[in-house]
């Protein structure tokens, strides 16, 4: 078994953040070279997973009810295609998210459009990335500070509570007429003209999603009696982040998570599980419920964005990833987000009509905020109104740092 330390020091060796320390103590110097492969793979082979992988009991604690354990969150099933082929079909989709928006904000969406053959390719295609040497990955090894690129256990950004998975995150902005291919481009400057095919499997993918995620705006406007276009329109020009996911199977899956308790700070989730393992699990009730994956079917969540834009009408939901001690699993997530500097804000906001629960901004500085100075949860947006607005509060957000937190990755 390798020694703690000596994993821990090669874990920010690797990420090149070196910023990672076993609790307690600082991590060995001078690890690196040709035993990199050879430790990163014995990182997953551990029979006791490392000290910076083990979470505080209250959060990988499943429930305090037994019988909430097997008990799935009942969130319901939207025919997309539906809702987009007639006004009936669209009012009992609206009827549907707007349930589930104003409780925990998950839904699932059917006849999305999506050809099976290409969810096919993009699943696959994480399972062989995830599958290739540590050297080849490293090539689109994450920067600090940054969202894209890969990362094993987000050792660049925490020192502690580490989720036991590897990501691959890349951005997909919307190219309406322009021909350009920034998601094949990136796959091809980044890691390899090798990779281009795999690039234009994840571009066809992250347009599909796109697609969807509009979609799926559209339904939401009704809902909220804005009509189909509003968010539609707000959301044009996206600037998104597409990233797979992959959670090795676990010795100890009770004492750690693949993703920590978290709220996810874009306008909205569009997830796809592979297979049948399932791992996501949302709050609700103080017990953590679990949304099993279902053929054909793609996971949607609202995120801290959209429940700006709604003033709190609808819901950021808490939610996590659990890991197995046999079983590997996969996944693909699309986060929706607004273009970089565009205005967030309720419509109708500055008529008076109802208190504002959130000041205007843009997702820039709420992506900055969430990267690089405060852990995700319930409470994100509050503590980055304080942030943005420092003189009316006091204390809700820690200040801007150099340092990582210990937190909760997110987007």
């Amino acid at each position: 078994m390798v020694e703690t330390s000596k994993l821990v020091a090669m874990v920010e060796s690797a990420e090149g953040g070196g910023r990672l320390a076993a609790k307690g103590g600082e991590a060995d110097g001078g690890v690196g070279g040709a035993d990199e492969s050879v430790v990163f793979l014995d990182l997953w082979r551990q029979t006791k997973i490392p000290a910076p992988f083990v979470w505080p009991r209250a959060d990988v604690l499943l429930s305090s009810s037994s019988a909430a354990r097997e008990e799935e969150l009942d969130v319901p099933t939207v025919d997309l295609g539906a809702a987009l082929r007639g006004a009936d079909g669209m009012c009992h989709a609206a009827v549907q998210v707007a349930a589930a928006c104003a409780s925990h904000g998950f839904f699932q969406v059917i006849g999305h459009g999506v050809a099976p053959a290409l969810a096919r390719a993009a699943l696959d295609g994480a399972a062989g990335f995830f599958r290739l040497p540590l050297a080849t990955k490293q090539r689109a090894r994450r920067a600090p500070g940054t969202v894209t690129g890969y990362t094993t256990a987000h050792a660049d950004r925490f020192v502690a509570n580490l989720p036991w998975k590897e990501t691959l995150s890349f951005s997909h902005r919307h190219q309406a007429g322009s021909g350009g291919n920034n998601v094949a481009d990136y796959f091809a400057s980044t890691l390899g003209n090798e990779f281009k095919p795999l690039g234009d499997v994840y571009q066809a993918y992250c347009e599909a999603m796109e697609e969807v995620s509009l979609a799926i705006m559209a339904v939401l406007g009704e809902s909220l009696g804005l009509g189909s276009g509003y968010y539609r329109e707000f959301f044009a020009d996206s600037s998104s982040i597409m990233r797979c996911n992959y959670y090795p199977a676990c010795p100890e899956p009770e004492r750690t998570l693949g993703t920590g308790p978290h709220c996810d700070p874009s306008a909205l989730t569009v997830l796809l599980q592979d297979g049948d393992v399932d791992g996501l699990q949302v709050l609700v009730g103080g017990s953590w419920r679990p949304v099993r994956p279902k053929p054909g079917a793609l996971v949607v969540n609202i995120g801290d964005t959209f429940m700006a834009l709604t003033n709190g009408r609808y819901k950021s939901c808490m939610h996590r990833a659990v890991v197995h001690r046999e079983r590997e699993r996969r996944s693909l997530a699309f986060f929706l987000c607004p273009r970089e500097d565009r205005v967030v804000r309720p419509p109708g906001a500055g008529a008076g009509v109802e208190r504002r629960l959130y000041p205007d901004f843009t997702w820039a500085d709420l992506m900055s905020f969430t990267q690089r100075h405060y852990r995700a949860d319930t409470r994100t947006l509050d503590a980055f109104a304080c942030w943005l607005r420092p003189p009316a509060c006091s204390g809700a957000a820690p200040p801007p740092s150099s340092s990582p937190p210990t937190a909760t990755p997110t987007v």
